[in-house]
């Protein structure tokens, strides 16, 4: 449902990046967390 470029996703990144929120808070919606996990992954 979800991908890198989904914008969900990248605001999901830009939160957890800016300390609002921890990696382990992003929902479990569909595809979601694995989405945004691997954008975080992939930039570090």
């Amino acid at each position: 449902m979800f991908n890198e470029n989904s914008a969900l996703v990248q605001s999901w990144v830009r939160l957890v990046k800016a300390g609002t929120y921890q990696r382990e808070q992003v929902p479990a919606l569909s595809n979601l967390q694995e989405m945004v996990y691997a954008v975080l992954d992939q930039e570090t």
